[in-house]
């Protein structure tokens, strides 16, 4: 009998026991993260995505990563797979501020928390935005465009304007070019942030205005794109200034093309934030709704200082 009595109190014992590691099990299980990219196609984004993965990677969270490729209809059947999968939060780089408010409002609705990188949402409520400060980079291509025109001249914004990021890039490009009175505005127009678009919008626009003297590129495949017109075009002295520092940008700041300047954005940082500012929610430590990183601005000068590379 006693020793029945003690098989039934070890029995007793291993049960508590595996209850409780699996108790434990659960709290450490790993926590699963559903992205969706606005695209793969640009540089900006891989980078992006590689900082989420950095990050991700030290927290032991699993990222299931998804890319639009530019189209809303697509994005928010992602989101829509990532509630039925009940991810433990929902990371957008949206297609459209505004189309993308169903999607987050149905991710909402499940209790999963949305934070959104780059670019805003403008519909449905997000934890947290995290994404360069881009009315600062917009000042910065504004006034490095001014001072290389010496303060006069018409110019053309090679715009985007569906996008949060690119409103804000252009209020403070607007801004700085407000403070040069012979400085005008002659053309607004949108490349849809593609570079054959941008292309085909800066052709209309230099057909236009055969006087004009710079171009704003809200990013670096607008601003080649408009630098592809202007090579077809042959027309010397346009001065250019992109937006991103991506390689191909680089190169042709290097080789003393028409473009000229380039802001520069660091995609990897913001993606490692983002994860950062997850962390912080899953812990149950209060997140700041916008989180701006910094940016700056490179021209060939700068690129060739060693500090900048």
């Amino acid at each position: 009998m006693q020793r029945l009595a003690l098989v039934g109190v070890i029995l007793v014992l291993s049960v508590v026991l595996f209850s409780s590691c699996n108790k434990g099990g659960n709290q450490q299980q790993t926590k699963v993260i559903g992205v969706a990219l606005l695209t793969r196609g640009h540089i900006f984004y891989r980078d992006l995505e590689e900082g989420l993965m950095e990050e991700a990677k030290k927290n032991n969270y699993e990222l299931i990563i998804t890319s639009s490729e530019f189209d809303l209809g697509k994005q928010i059947a992602q989101i829509e797979d990532f509630i039925s999968r009940k991810v433990d939060a929902i990371i957008i780089c949206p297609v459209d501020s505004k189309g993308i408010g169903p999607g987050v409002r149905s991710a909402n609705r499940a209790n999963i928390p949305v934070f959104t990188a780059d670019i805003a949402a403008q519909e449905g409520e997000v934890v947290s935005h995290i994404a360069s400060d881009n009315v600062a980079g917009g000042r910065l291509a504004g006034e490095f465009l001014a001072k290389a025109l010496n303060g006069k001249g018409n110019i053309a914004i090679i715009n985007h304007p569906a996008v949060t990021s690119v409103l804000d890039r252009v209020q403070g490009f607007r801004d700085a070019i407000a403070l040069y009175p012979d400085i005008k505005v002659v053309a607004d127009v949108s490349g849809q942030g593609v570079r054959d678009r941008s292309l085909q919008a800066t052709t209309d626009v230099l057909q236009a205005h055969p006087d004009l003297a710079g171009i704003f590129g809200i990013n670096d495949d607008s601003a080649l794109g408009a630098l592809d017109a202007v090579q077809q075009f042959k027309r010397p002295g346009i001065v250019i200034v992109g937006y991103d520092a991506t390689p191909p940008a680089v190169d042709a700041i290097m080789k003393e093309t028409a473009l000229k300047a380039d802001v520069i954005q660091y995609p990897v940082k913001i993606g490692s934030s983002t994860i950062a500012m997850i962390r912080d929610h899953f812990a149950g430590i209060p997140v700041p709704p916008l989180v701006p990183v910094e940016v700056g601005i490179v021209d060939k000068a700068a690129l060739n200082t060693p500090s900048s590379n």
